[in-house]
């Protein structure tokens, strides 16, 4: 029987995963002087974003390993050969969704990430994978770069950048995803206008919370 991608990705996976958390204390250092109340605007805003996360420009962001089980589960089960993801970050996320398209027979991802010393660690693990030809990595502001030369047909999405802006990526998006296309929404409850937008009756979309702030949604119309 052979060796699935995502099995065999298991070592540098947890290794990445053990260096997230390592981190976790010094990512939260970086925000410790600001209140809940500020990191919270912060957070939702589209425009106030950048200096928080120019504070977290080392910091690995990963999803959890469960959010990273489940991304590989849903692309591989919907058979997903064209993936879009906002937020890149050192590219755990996009290892289980590359692994995924390896795994369905190919495909491209194309993931997007504002910081270049991320982009570049996400580069060198996809490498250490042997997974960065599915993947075209976009370094800049997500709002240029995922504005152009996209697939024809998206079947899943990964949100997981700044939280403010995922209505806005989403509008870069809409129009390119089939019906039955996957959109996962990492941290959801910072992006309240997305949530309403979503689970709005008649948007076209049936989407609820899943796992920990998660918004799991499905294009229906």
């Amino acid at each position: 029987m052979t060796t699935s991608t995502i099995t065999s990705l298991a070592p540098l996976l947890d290794r990445l995963f053990d260096e997230a958390e390592a981190a976790s204390g010094a990512t939260l250092a970086a925000v410790t002087d600001l209140s809940d109340a500020d990191r919270a605007r912060m957070m939702r805003s589209k425009t106030e974003y950048r200096p928080l996360y120019a504070r977290l420009k080392d910091a690995p962001l990963a999803v959890s390993r469960e959010t990273g089980a489940l991304l590989y589960m849903l692309a591989r089960s919907s058979r997903a050969r064209s993936i879009v993801e906002f937020g890149t970050s050192f590219g755990i996320s996009t290892l289980h969704l590359a692994a995924a398209l390896r795994d369905n027979g190919g495909g491209r991802l194309i993931t997007s990430e504002f910081e270049p010393s991320k982009a570049a660690r996400a580069h060198g693990n996809l490498s250490a994978g042997g997974l960065i030809d599915l993947v075209d990595i976009r370094e800049g502001d997500a709002l240029k770069t995922l504005s152009t030369d996209l697939p024809d047909t998206i079947d899943l999405v990964l949100l997981d950048g700044a939280k403010g802006l995922y209505p806005d990526i989403l509008d870069l998006l809409e129009d390119h995803l089939r019906p039955g296309a996957i959109i996962v929404a990492d941290n959801a409850d910072d992006s309240p206008d997305y949530l309403a937008r979503m689970r709005k009756p008649g948007s076209g979309y049936m989407s609820t919370a899943f796992a920990d702030d998660v918004e799991l949604s499905v294009r229906i119309s």
